[in-house]
C-alpha cells in the first residue's frame, strides 16, 4: 500500500503521549513550594524514574523541574532527553546541563559519572520541590551558599535560606 499525502524522505516523526498537567516547575512555583510531604511524594517518583534509566545504562544529564511534566493523578514524566547518553556513562567529560542543577565536577570540567551527576541534580530538585527556591546559584567553591555547605556551616546555611 502506497502512503497517501506528501512524503518527505529522511524525516523522523516522534509521537509522544499527551501530558496534561504542564511543567512540574510551574506546579512547585504556583504552590510556593510543596513542603516535605510533597517532596516525599514526588521524589519517590523521580527516584524510581532515574533508577529505571540508570538500570538501562542511560543518564539524563539535565534533570530539573523544567524537564519534568505532570501527568494524570500527579504522576511525573521525565522529559527532554537532549543531553542523555548511554555511552561511557561513568567517564563523561561533556559540559552540559543547567548550571544551578549541575554537579560540581561538571562545573569544574572534570571527568564525571553521569549517574552521580543525575543524583546530585535530584538533590537540588528536592530542595526546589520543598521550598520553591534554589539551594545555591551554582555548585562552585566560591559561591556563598554552596561554600557554607562545604564548610559544614549548616546552621548558618539553613538560617539564611529559611529552610529550618
Amino acid at each position: 500500500m502506497k502512503p497517501s499525502g506528501r512524503v518527505i524522505s529522511n524525516l523522523i516523526y516522534i509521537i509522544l503521549e499527551y501530558v496534561p498537567g504542564g511543567i512540574f516547575y510551574d506546579l512547585c512555583q504556583a504552590a510556593g513550594g510543596l513542603g516535605e510531604q510533597g517532596g516525599r511524594y514526588f521524589m519517590d517518583q523521580l527516584l524510581n524514574a532515574v533508577s529505571y534509566m540508570h538500570s538501562k545504562h542511560v543518564v539524563h544529564r539535565d534533570l530539573k523541574p523544567e524537564n519534568i511534566l505532570v501527568g494524570d493523578n500527579l504522576n511525573l514524566v521525565v522529559a527532554d532527553f537532549g543531553y542523555a547518553t548511554y555511552k561511557k556513562i561513568n567517564k563523561l567529560q561533556e559540559y552540559c546541563g543547567t548550571k544551578v542543577y549541575m554537579a560540581p565536577e561538571i562545573t569544574e570540567q572534570k571527568p564525571y559519572d553521569g549517574r552521580k551527576s543525575d543524583i546530585f541534580s535530584l538533590g537540588v530538585i528536592l530542595f526546589v520541590i520543598v521550598l520553591c527556591k534554589f539551594p545555591f546559584s551554582k555548585a562552585e567553591k566560591d559561591e556563598y551558599y554552596y561554600k557554607l555547605i562545604l564548610d559544614g556551616k549548616l546552621d548558618e546555611y539553613w538560617n539564611l535560606t529559611g529552610g529550618v
